[in-house]
């Protein structure tokens, strides 16, 4: 016995008609006529009289309706109760690089939190290829990851691109570099350099841009926001993609600012995946939709500021 043939059977009755029945559910009339046989012959009562001017509830039906209606109204209410408990009461998992930090990440969580004041996110700061391990094994019900224009997707994840933009030479506000429209590869290995570990985006990125060649000084570190800090207290430059940096609380205060590369316009993406194969709940689907249409406003706003 499944829900739906009770809700079939409570809708006929109210209707009087297999045909409008099958109208109002969107369904075939002989889809429905099979479902009701099966459901009378599971309970070895005709629940329904059939006949020329339409259908009505047989003696044996009417003995069985309240307790029919009674079942749909404990589903409806248990259905109602899991929505209600997935929106106040779930904890999500996010994993993150930092380079979603500054245009996306607080601002979604704030907005996330008017609608699901009882739900707890925790936001965990990591590499991409753990961010996309922790998906696949669910110790992640989101995560927000970097990838360069061209790369392939990971087929089992559901990746929307949220902002597109290019990397950056992120410096000390009085920093020499400052001086220049935009910064070359030899400008670059001139200063000390902050660079993110291996494993993330921005380390294969400068690897690449770098050819092999290395900087007399560098220190390593992880994430944007370290690199960031770093910059601040005059211990060097960092590359990092430009929407991780603009609009930086430091780069308002003046601490820090950014110049382009020259002669590169490798594209940086930021994107949202989800395991493709889930039945997400509502606290998740919410999160995933407040994070494509807050990014959708941010690319349709952002400016970059003086320099």
């Amino acid at each position: 016995m499944r829900s739906e043939q009770l809700e079939y059977v409570a809708a006929i009755t109210r209707l009087g008609s297999f045909r409008r029945a099958a109208e109002e559910l969107h369904i075939s009339q002989p889809a429905l006529s099979a479902t009701v046989r099966n459901l009378e012959r599971e309970l070895g009562v005709d629940i329904l009289e059939r006949g020329r001017s339409g259908a009505q509830v047989s003696d044996e039906g009417r003995e069985l309706l309240p307790h029919i209606i009674s079942v749909i109204d404990a589903v409806d209410r248990l259905r109602q109760m899991a929505d209600k408990q997935h929106q106040v009461s779930r904890m999500v998992r996010l994993g993150t690089v930092n380079a979603g930090t500054v245009p996306l990440l607080t601002s979604v969580i704030l907005q996330f939190r008017k609608a699901h004041p009882l739900t707890q996110v925790e936001v965990v700061g990591t590499q991409e290829a753990r961010i996309d391990s922790a998906l696949r094994e669910g110790s992640f019900d989101l995560g927000l990851v970097t990838c360069l224009a061209g790369d392939d997707m990971p087929p089992e994840f559901d990746t929307t691109l949220l902002l597109r933009g290019r990397a950056v030479v992120c410096l000390r506000s009085d920093s020499p570099l400052a001086e220049l429209e935009a910064v070359s590869v030899d400008d670059l290995l001139s200063e000390p350099m902050i660079l993110m570990r291996t494993g993330y985006l921005m380390h294969r990125y400068v690897h690449r841009l770098l050819g092999g060649q290395t900087p007399a000084v560098s220190y390593s570190t992880d994430g944007a926001e370290m690199g960031k800090l770093m910059v601040a207290e005059g211990l060097g430059a960092t590359v990092l993609p430009d929407f991780s940096v603009i609009g930086d609380p430091l780069v308002r205060r003046d601490a820090i600012t950014w110049r382009p590369l020259a002669d590169d316009d490798t594209e940086v993406q930021l994107a949202i995946r989800r395991r493709r194969s889930d039945v997400h709940p509502r606290a998740v689907r919410d999160l995933y939709r407040l994070f494509v249409e807050k990014a959708a406003a941010y690319s349709a706003t952002a400016a970059s500021p003086p320099r």
